[in-house]
């Protein structure tokens, strides 16, 4: 028994013009859409227009009527409505000049704070340029830096670089603090971070966009958003920003802070420092510090109002502060 009819909305891709095409298997309206928009029936395919997934026969079987559908050509590629905003952004871009000088003439003439505002915040997000890279294609971007710095991820790496040497050099100059039987094994334990904090180049891949790694303080290319106060779930203002996008932003996110969740003047060298002076004969887990001190387990990138300065008052986790020594067995 053939499959009742059910009517479905079809476009092509790239197309926002839809027909109403009834068919009761996939096959059938794959034959009557691809005569409908002149597409060769061979390596045609459907997918669904919100999320691009592909239309099997079973999964036919299961679409409710009415649902909208792209028809997809030998080649052809469709990740869902996205493609849409994607198609309407890469217009608006085109025209992106246009729409500047005429918020400009708008703000010229404004008088009320709040439109004021927002004209000049539309100015300023319109004037970004955070898909460019490198220095010769945004120079406005790179003013004010050293000429070394030839592409965006290049000084953000090195921004994020410096963060973190400035962290070992507190670490390093608290060893006037310890007691002096436990200098020798705290400058050992410096050491052994200063070693692996080079080996991964002192964590620059954080602020890197280029690296995979980034995409753990990375929201989206480029954009980075507060994680807030180390006490809430997030950032209560939703603070963002694309330091990618125009030098202004670059400028405004070197007031961003990475703030230690376990404080670390406070707690974590303190504890280390006391680690080194009590073991005893343990061996001090020098990696669980090196977390605390240098990664994102410990650490939170927040916009400085959501910098909590006052103190967290939490310490290192104890269980943690020691381990067992390896034991090497001999062989008899």
């Amino acid at each position: 028994m053939a499959e009742p009819l059910r009517a479905f909305r079809l476009r092509g891709c790239g197309s926002p013009q839809k027909f109403g095409v009834a068919a009761g298997s996939l096959r059938g309206l794959l034959r009557k859409g691809c005569r409908l928009l002149q597409l060769p029936l061979p390596g045609s395919r459907l997918c669904l227009y919100e999320d691009g997934t592909e239309v099997t026969e079973s999964y036919f079987r299961a679409l409710p009527p009415q649902t909208e559908l792209v028809l997809l050509g030998p080649g052809e590629t469709w990740r869902g409505c996205a493609s849409d905003i994607e198609g309407f952004l890469a217009a608006f871009y085109n025209r992106r000049a246009a729409v500047v000088e005429a918020a400009r003439k708008l703000l010229s003439d404004e008088r009320a704070p709040r439109r004021q505002r927002l004209l000049a915040d539309l100015i300023h997000n319109l004037n970004e340029n955070s898909l460019a890279e490198d220095k010769e294609d945004d120079k406005k971007w790179f003013e004010g830096l050293e000429s070394r710095f030839k592409n965006k991820s290049s000084y953000m790496r090195y921004s994020c670089e410096s963060r973190i040497r400035s962290y070992m050099k507190e670490v390093s100059g608290f060893i006037s603090n310890v007691h002096p039987t436990a200098r020798d094994a705290y400058k050992r334990i410096i050491d052994l971070m200063s070693d692996k904090l080079r080996s991964v180049k002192y964590n620059g891949c954080y602020f890197d966009r280029r690296e995979e790694e980034a995409v753990r303080l990375c929201t989206t290319e480029g954009w980075f958003s507060c994680q807030g106060p180390f006490d809430r779930d997030d950032c209560p203002c939703k603070h963002s920003i694309n330091p990618y996008g125009n030098r202004e932003s670059r400028i405004l996110f070197s007031t961003w802070n990475l703030d230690h969740i376990i404080e670390k003047k406070r707690a974590v060298v303190p504890e280390l420092a006391e680690a080194v002076k009590t073991r005893d004969g343990r061996e001090v887990n020098w990696e669980y510090f090196y977390q605390l001190l240098f990664t994102v387990d410990n650490l939170k990138l927040v916009h400085i109002a959501c910098h909590k300065k006052t103190n967290h008052n939490l310490s290192c986790d104890k269980t943690k502060i020691y381990r067992k020594r390896k034991q090497n067995h001999k062989i008899s």
